[in-house]
C-alpha cells in the first residue's frame, strides 16, 4: 500500500471510529498507471449542537409545570368549598333531626314568624291610614282585625299543631285585604294641576326604564321626561338629551312613550355653533327648550316649531357655584303648577340658591327670592306649586329631600324625605305638573317617581 494511503488511513481511522457503520459510504479502487491506489469517500454527519431543540424543550417543561401548578391550585380550592358544603350539610342534618324529635320546636318557630308578621301589618296600616285624606273606616276595621288576629295567636300557641292551620287561613284574608286597601291608596287619582295641599309628603320607589337612548353608560351627563305645558297634539310628547361631557348640543323628541324605549324620534334638533350649551338642569316647556348658554354664559330657549333662539343675560347670576354632581350648572330652569322658573347662586348671597319666576312672553325676570340652600351642598332643587324643594346626598343610593322655600310666604322647612338613587350621580332632577312626577337622569338612565303630597 503506498505511504501516502496509509498516511491518510492514520489520519481518519479515529472519526471512521466514532462514526456509525451506516454512515460510511463505499469505496472504489482504480488503478493509475499499471499501479493500484485506493479512493475513499467518507461522510460526515453535521455534528453542531441542538441548541434551539434543547431550548424548544425547556419551554415546553415550563409551561407543563405551570399547567400543573394551576390544577393544584384548583383542587385545593375545591377541597375548601367541599369542606364547606360538607359544614352546612351538617347544621341542616342536626337542624332535621331536632326538628324530627321535637316539633313543638316548629310550632314556636311559625308562631314567631305569625307575630312578626302582624307587627308588620300593623305598621303598613298605620303608614297608610297616615298617607289618606280622612278617616278610612276600612283601615280602622283592619286596625280592629289585626288586634284581634294578635289576642288569637297568643292563645292558640298553647293549643295543638292543628289550630296553625285555622290561624293561616284567617292570615290570608288578612293579607288579601290590606293589599286591596293598599292598591287603593296607591292608584289614586292624583288632582292634576292643583296645589290644594301642604307639600310634598313622601316620594315612591324609583321606576328604572331602561339605559339612554345611545345605550352607552358613557353618556352620564344630560335629561329626559315630558313638556310641562304640552301644545295640543303633543300631550304624550317625550324628550331626551345626553352627552359624554357637560355640554348641551342636541335633543332627540318622541311621540310617546313607547317611541322613547325603542329609540325612535321624530325630530332631532342640534344646536348650532354659537348657540351650544353646558350644564344639564334644561327642560321643556310649552314646545321650548329652556337651556343655560356657554358663551356668552345667559339663559336660552329654543322654541321646537318654529326653530327661533331667544337669550336673556341675568346680571346677578353666577359662575362660581354649581351643583354637587353637576359640573357647570349655574342656571337651573324648573317649571311647575305656578310657571317657569329659573334657580341660580349669588354672589351676594354668597353661593345660596335664589328663585327668579320667569315671564314667559318677554323672557325677563318677574321676580326673586333668596333661600338658605348652599348650592354646592345641594344635590339638586325642582319647584312644585311655588315651592323650591332641595336634596342632599344621604348614601349611595339615597337623596334626601331636606329642605323647601315657599315663594308665596316666605317659609322656610327643614324635613327628611328619602329618595332613592339607581346610582350614586345624578344631574338632572325636574318636577312635571302634567303627571306630578319627578324625572330623574340618574348615571345615563331614565328614572321617574310618583310624589305624594300632605292633603289640607
Amino acid at each position: 500500500m503506498p505511504l501516502t494511503l496509509l498516511l491518510l488511513f492514520h489520519i481518519l481511522s479515529p472519526v471512521l471510529a466514532w462514526l456509525p457503520v451506516e454512515d460510511w459510504e463505499s469505496g472504489n479502487v482504480t488503478t493509475s498507471g499499471g499501479g493500484l491506489e485506493c479512493v475513499c469517500s467518507v461522510f460526515l454527519p453535521d455534528s453542531t449542537f441542538p441548541a434551539d431543540r434543547v431550548q424548544h424543550m425547556q419551554q415546553v417543561t415550563t409551561d407543563l409545570r405551570l399547567e400543573v401548578e394551576i390544577h393544584m391550585n384548583k383542587l385545593v380550592h375545591y377541597g375548601g368549598k367541599l369542606d364547606i358544603f360538607l359544614g352546612e350539610l351538617m347544621d341542616l342534618t342536626v337542624r332535621v333531626a331536632m326538628l324530627e324529635s321535637s316539633p313543638d320546636n316548629y310550632i314556636k318557630l311559625d308562631f314567631e314568624l305569625l307575630r312578626i308578621e302582624l307587627r308588620e301589618f300593623e305598621a303598613l296600616v298605620s303608614q297608610l291610614k297616615d298617607s289618606f285624606n280622612s278617616t278610612s273606616p276600612t283601615l280602622d276595621s283592619l286596625y280592629t282585625e289585626i288586634h284581634n288576629m294578635t289576642l288569637i295567636v297568643n292563645q292558640l300557641e298553647t293549643f295543638d299543631k292543628s289550630n296553625l292551620e285555622v290561624i293561616r287561613i284567617e292570615f290570608a284574608k288578612l293579607q288579601k285585604k290590606l293589599d286591596e286597601c293598599q292598591q287603593e291608596q296607591e292608584f289614586v287619582e292624583p288632582d292634576i294641576g292643583n296645589c290644594n295641599h301642604t307639600g310634598i309628603m313622601r316620594v315612591n320607589k324609583p321606576v328604572v326604564f331602561q339605559l339612554n337612548a345611545h345605550l352607552n353608560p358613557g353618556y352620564q351627563y344630560g335629561g329626559w321626561g315630558k313638556d310641562s305645558k304640552p301644545v295640543r297634539g303633543y300631550e304624550s310628547m317625550y324628550w331626551y338629551g345626553a352627552y359624554s361631557t357637560p355640554s348641551v348640543y342636541e335633543f332627540y323628541l318622541y311621540s310617546n312613550y313607547d317611541k322613547l324605549l325603542q329609540r325612535s324620534s321624530f325630530t332631532h334638533h342640534g344646536l348650532p355653533q354659537g348657540y351650544e350649551g353646558t350644564g344639564n338642569n334644561y327642560i321643556v316647556h310649552g314646545n321650548t327648550v329652556y337651556y343655560q348658554a356657554a358663551n356668552p354664559f345667559r339663559m336660552s330657549k329654543l322654541n321646537l316649531t318654529s326653530s327661533l333662539y331667544s337669550h336673556r343675560q341675568i346680571t346677578k347670576a353666577s359662575e362660581r357655584f354649581t351643583y354637587m354632581y353637576s359640573p357647570n350648572q349655574f342656571l337651573d330652569f324648573s317649571a311647575d303648577e305656578k310657571g317657569l322658573w329659573v334657580l341660580y347662586a349669588t354672589e351676594e348671597a354668597m353661593g345660596k340658591i335664589a328663585i327668579a319666576k320667569i315671564d314667559e312672553k318677554s323672557f325677563g325676570i318677574e321676580d326673586e327670592w333668596t333661600t338658605n340652600a348652599f348650592k354646592p351642598l345641594v344635590g339638586n332643587a325642582f319647584m312644585v306649586c311655588g315651592v323650591m324643594y332641595a336634596t342632599r346626598p344621604g348614601d349611595l343610593k339615597t337623596e334626601e329631600i331636606y329642605y323647601s322655600y315657599d315663594t308665596k310666604t316666605g317659609e322656610e322647612k327643614y324635613m327628611s324625605i328619602p329618595l332613592q338613587k339607581f346610582q350614586e350621580k345624578f344631574v338632572n332632577l325636574h318636577y312635571n305638573p302634567t303627571d306630578q312626577k319627578l324625572y330623574m337622569y340618574n348615571n345615563g338612565y331614565y328614572v321617574s317617581y310618583s310624589v305624594r303630597f300632605n292633603k289640607e
